[in-house]
C-alpha cells in the first residue's frame, strides 16, 4: 500500500493498492480514498482471483489491513498461503538483486562488489557459475580481489547514473503537458 498521498487525487483518493507477482514482476494497483480490510479483500477478489486464478501464495508486510481476520478468511476459502515472515528473506534477495533504474546496479553489487549467484544459476549452471567451478582457489581469490578493488568505481557510477536519473526525472516533471 502507498500513502496517504498529498494532495489526494480530484476523486478524493489517497492511497493506492499495489500488487506484484513476484517471477514476472507485473503489477496491478487502484487507487482508494482509504484503505479498508474489506477494500484489501475486494481488490484480491476482483483484481487479483478474478484476473489471474488463485496464488499459491500471498506476501504482505504486516499491516493491520493485510493481516486481519477478513484476509485470513478469505486466505482459508482459496487456500491460499499467507504467511508473509516466511517469504521475507526471499522478498529481500529479489529486492537485493534486482537493478535499480535510480543507480544503475543492483544493491547487491554496491555492496559486495560482484553479482549475486541466483538459486536457479546452481540448479541451471549458467556460464559464470561454470566458469567459477572450473578456477583454482588462488585465481578465485585474486578475481575476488580485483572486484572488490574495483567497488568504489562501481559505486562512483550508480552515484553518478543517479544523479542523471533525477536530472531526468525533474526534467520530465517539470514539462507542461
Amino acid at each position: 500500500m502507498i500513502g496517504p498521498i498529498e494532495p489526494k487525487a480530484s476523486n478524493g483518493h489517497r492511497f493506492i493498492l499495489v500488487a506484484i507477482d513476484y517471477f514476472t514482476k507485473w503489477i496491478e494497483a487502484e487507487s482508494y480514498a482509504s484503505v479498508s480490510r474489506n477494500v484489501v479483500a475486494r481488490f484480491i477478489k476482483r483484481d487479483l482471483i478474478c484476473r489471474y486464478g488463485i496464488p499459491a501464495d500471498i506476501v504482505t508486510d504486516n499491516g493491520t489491513n493485510l493481516n486481519n481476520k477478513v484476509i485470513f478468511e478469505l486466505c482459508k476459502e482459496f487456500q491460499i498461503k499467507h504467511h508473509w515472515h516466511d517469504m521475507l528473506p526471499y522478498a529481500l534477495h529479489g529486492y537485493r538483486s534486482t537493478a535499480r533504474t535510480s543507480t544503475g546496479a543492483t544493491p547487491y553489487a554496491l555492496v559486495y562488489g560482484m553479482e549475486v549467484v541466483l538459486p536457479m544459476e546452481v540448479e541451471i549452471p549458467s556460464l559464470r557459475v561454470i566458469a567459477e567451478a572450473e578456477v583454482g582457489e588462488a585465481e578465485w581469490a585474486r578475481h575476488r580481489f580485483d572486484q572488490l578493488n574495483l567497488i568504489t568505481e562501481k559505486r562512483l557510477r550508480a552515484i553518478y547514473h543517479g544523479q542523471l536519473y533525477q536530472r531526468r526525472v525533474k526534467h520530465a516533471f517539470g514539462k507542461k503537458v
